[in-house]
């Protein structure tokens, strides 16, 4: 893939609308400014390709990009206070009529701010995409603001903080250092190959699938 061919294809606001699929799909999914735009403007090499929203939360659509044919998809962010329930609810209903199509989705980017312990929304995503086998990493972001004492730290702590966090591919990441950017991109190579089986985390859970504060 030239990642520097990304170009913008169409933006979705309900799950009736989502295209036909039809080619390989990585999807990016975090907390409202958790830093999902600048995360993909880093892999893609450009400074505004992704879409950063002036209004956290206000815009709920489902973004497509499209790099030599495999779709890099955005996701709206969740967990913003000052969004409507009917507004959390449509979030709800058109990430999950997304993660549940019959699509070819490769691979969930999870986003998680380094800094900090996963929100709970973050949590009920993560326990949302292990029941359902929904194939994810975490990109655990601005790790640049941590020095190394600190990065250790919360490195330990993930571990009683996010589910099955031994099991799951994690990976440092900055938009200021550009540390993680090319791991990132070694992961959608090694998962654009057509015969690539992904190891499915796994772990029970009864929590349903729904932005809540």
């Amino acid at each position: 893939m030239n990642y520097n061919h990304a170009v913008f294809e169409a933006a979705y606001g309900t799950s009736k609308q989502l295209p036909k699929a039809d080619h390989i799909e990585f999807a990016f999914a975090g907390h409202s400014n958790v830093g999902k735009s600048s995360l993909m403007n880093a892999i893609f090499g450009r400074k505004a390709l992704a879409r950063v929203s002036s209004q956290p939360g206000k815009t709920v659509t489902v973004n497509f990009y499209d790099v030599d044919g495999i779709k890099f998809v955005d996701l709206p962010g969740y967990g913003y206070a000052k969004v409507s329930q009917s507004d959390k609810k449509r979030w709800a209903d058109l990430v999950e009529g997304y993660l549940m199509s019959d699509r070819d989705i490769r691979l969930i980017v999870q986003l998680v701010d380094s800094r900090h312990a996963p929100t709970k929304d973050d949590v009920q995503m993560i326990n949302f995409m292990i029941d359902n086998e929904v194939p994810f990493i975490i990109a655990l972001t601005k790790c640049d603001k941590l020095n190394k004492t600190e990065r250790q730290k919360r490195a330990e702590a993930f571990l009683t903080e996010i589910p099955c966090f031994d099991q799951i591919t994690s990976v440092w990441t900055s938009t200021t250092t550009f540390e993680g950017i090319s791991d990132l991109k070694e992961i959608f190579e090694e998962l654009s190959s057509e015969d690539y089986e992904f190891e499915y985390a796994d772990e029970e859970s009864e929590e349903d699938f729904e932005d809540e504060e």
